[in-house]
């Protein structure tokens, strides 16, 4: 997509002395993965560290905290007869931690730690009743270290399970926080052209559309796997959306994010790299001429700002304050986003750019548009075929919106009780 460059008790958790004598011996002296010996020095050196661990019971959750050296990979497990929940962190060692006695909950009788397949590190919490973890990771405040919190609902049970289907990854799998009376924070999730158009096309034939949807549904199973967010597809199809649709989709569905995801075209094949984009100056100020002259918008906003029942320079008023806000929530939003990116991908521009793009351009709710990489690029366009790479870009946008979060967390949300 072609675009202008205008410049986030006691254990079972106690471990037993043999299970310790295990633990520090499988970690501390190398231990064989898939056959394959390798050395203390190798393994701490790409594995994340627990420096702590914490537990405590909350109203309706019991909550497990991790502090962790990196942000980790986890998959999740329910057993029954007994019942447990197991939490599989990859490529992560705990050494000379104090591990928390169990709170006085109901529905975590303890936890139990042991090491997996040389490298992981397996957490069993082993349940009253069965209980499906909910589980996010949250990136440093303040420098300090990642978390990991797992959280054990009281209610247990079946019935609002996300994701059970073979299409949906149980890596994160989770319940919906709806369930626990938090309210949920809406991300809408914009793949840029699809149906008749097909976006930009790659030496390979790669269409832009494809490519985009494909991170997309990735980024919609992730935030509906993480608690406290709902995802909304403003397309999850191979159909054609109008931009000012988009948008509107987002606005029925009270959104509190917008994400545009593309892939970025130039008629150099060496441009290269990902970038991130919100609204400029320009954009918002034709944008709000037009919502003032529009009488359909004059009640519209989703904050609950109405611009009805005021004369013209009132409500301009109105609107520029709406918009310098949001404006201001997307560049920090988008600097998040983009911070992350740059862990997985080259950057195209190390800041967040600005342009007038008609998907960004609702004056309440915080948007930018990712570029995940240049289609035109022969090896760029190699890599945003694999899924492994799609799946870092989507990984990448949901730790931008969860260190959004952590810093402005709405009250009456589940981030209000990290």
């Amino acid at each position: 997509m072609n675009k202008p460059t205008q410049s986030v008790h006691s254990a079972s958790v106690a471990i037993d002395a043999d299970r310790r004598r295990f633990l520090r011996s499988a970690v501390g002296t190398g231990v064989a993965a898939f056959g394959l010996p390798f050395a203390e020095s190798a393994l701490a050196a790409r594995s994340v560290r627990v420096s702590r661990v914490e537990a405590g019971r909350h109203d309706g959750f019991t909550r497990y905290v991790f502090r962790l050296s990196a942000p980790v990979d986890f998959d999740t497990l329910l057993l029954d007869n007994p019942a447990r929940a197991v939490v599989d962190l990859r490529s992560t060692q705990l050494r000379d931690v104090a591990l928390p006695s169990a709170p006085d909950s109901p529905v975590v009788k303890g936890m139990r730690v042991g090491v997996r397949h040389g490298t992981d590190l397996r957490l069993v919490f082993d349940l009253k009743k069965r209980a499906r973890p909910q589980i996010i990771i949250l990136p440093p405040t303040d420098g300090g270290e990642h978390r990991l919190v797992i959280d054990l609902p009281h209610g247990g049970g079946r019935d609002t399970v996300v994701a059970d289907r073979p299409d949906v990854p149980q890596q994160n799998s989770t319940l919906r926080s709806g369930a626990s009376g938090f309210r949920e924070l809406v991300v809408a999730i914009d793949p840029g052209h699809g149906g008749k158009d097909p976006g930009a096309i790659g030496r390979r034939g790669t269409r832009e559309k494809d490519i985009v949807l494909n991170i997309g549904l990735q980024l919609r199973d992730l935030i509906a796997a993480t608690p406290g967010l709902r995802p909304v597809m403003t397309r999850s199809d191979d159909r054609y959306i109008p931009l000012r649709k988009r948008t509107q989709i987002a606005r029925d569905h009270e959104a509190d994010l917008f994400i545009s995801v593309h892939a970025d075209a130039f008629r150099l094949a060496s441009a290269k790299g990902a970038s991130v984009y919100c609204l400029s100056q320009n954009g918002a100020s034709s944008e709000a001429a037009r919502w003032l002259a529009a009488k359909e918008n004059s009640a519209d906003f989703v904050g609950g700002a109405s611009l009805s029942g005021h004369d013209e320079d009132v409500a301009s008023v109105l609107l520029d304050l709406a918009q310098t806000k949001t404006l201001e929530s997307s560049l920090d939003f988008g600097d998040r986003v983009l911070g992350q990116i740059g862990n997985v991908a080259q950057l195209h521009k190390r800041q967040v750019q600005q342009a007038g793009f008609a998907v960004l351009k609702s004056p309440d709710i915080p948007s930018i548009l990712v570029e995940s990489a240049f289609i035109s690029n022969p090896q760029e366009e190699r890599r945003l075929r694999t899924r492994a790479y799609q799946r870092e870009i989507a990984q990448s946008i949901l730790a931008g919106v969860n260190s959004y979060y952590v810093a402005h967390a709405p009250q009456g949300t589940r981030y209000a009780m990290l």
